[in-house]
């Protein structure tokens, strides 16, 4: 699985844990204790309760509570799928007038994934079928109107791996919002069903119980698979060589049946 930069340290103390920050050039700090501080207002034992947090500090930290549960992973049972289904409806019930968009808003994704295909180049087979797929969708009309509607704003997420939902045996909770911001429902189920951790997992069922717009969900659900076909990719490149083929191949075929999808949907 490609793993991402890793961008904090953890610490925990008795039932403290303290997250100190590598780097924070995006506000990070701030973003996590403002939603944070948020979320124990409008939505208490959701996400850690903010305790303390020195964030003119050089690392900046911020403080929380250690949550109970064990993070998900693999395919999840229906109790789980039940219990994240009640942990995302709270947090999308919490009002965002006061927050900054979420990381990687739809608009911000289509202009930096542009740049970042181009510079891991076109690899061969099927991958680089995809890839052209890929470039295609950031580029062309497709996708360049995702911003042009406004569905109702939510509470972003923005890094639903798996590991982030703790779940105690009855309920989940989530941890991990530096880059946390509004957002919407179609695109947050995007980013959770097309997060590489979530593969095991049939989310079809799971994606009908929400009341979205599903052409919308669609196309942003491409655009998130473009997303990790460009990080295999890059770590293909990269000495360290995480990957095995088969997986960019499977991202690759993801991608490619994900648009063979769309298309067929349109009218004719």
């Amino acid at each position: 699985m490609a793993r991402l930069a890793q961008t904090h340290e953890l610490t925990v103390t008795g039932d403290r844990l303290r997250k100190r920050y590598v780097s924070w050039d995006r506000g990070e700090h701030e973003r996590e204790w403002a939603v944070l501080s948020l979320l124990a207002t409008h939505a208490p034992g959701l996400a850690p309760e903010p305790l303390n947090a020195r964030l003119d500090a050089d690392p900046p930290w911020v403080e929380m509570n250690v949550l109970p549960g064990r993070p998900l992973t693999g395919r999840l049972s229906p109790e789980q799928l039940a219990a994240l289904e009640v942990a995302l409806r709270r947090l999308w019930s919490v009002p965002v007038d006061d927050l900054p968009a979420r990381r990687l808003s739809p608009a911000e994704a289509l202009r930096v994934r542009t740049t970042w295909l181009a510079a891991v180049g076109r690899p061969d087979g099927i991958a680089g079928a995809a890839f052209d797929v890929a470039l295609e969708l950031v580029t062309g009309p497709e996708l360049a109107d995702l911003d042009r509607t406004e569905p109702p704003p939510v509470l972003g997420h923005s890094d639903p791996n798996l590991a982030n939902y703790l779940w105690d045996g009855s309920r989940i909770r989530i941890v991990d919002f530096e880059d946390a911001g509004r957002s919407d429902i179609a695109y947050e189920l995007a980013t959770l069903v097309e997060h590489m951790s979530a593969r095991d997992t049939d989310w079809t069922g799971f994606c009908a119980r929400f009341d979205v717009d599903q052409g919308r969900l669609h196309q942003v659900r491409q655009l998130c698979a473009a997303f990790w076909l460009y990080f295999l990719l890059r770590d293909r490149t990269s000495a360290a060589r995480r990957n095995p083929p088969e997986v960019l191949e499977r991202q690759a075929r993801r991608l490619l049946d994900l648009v063979d999808d769309s298309r067929a949907r349109m009218p004719r």
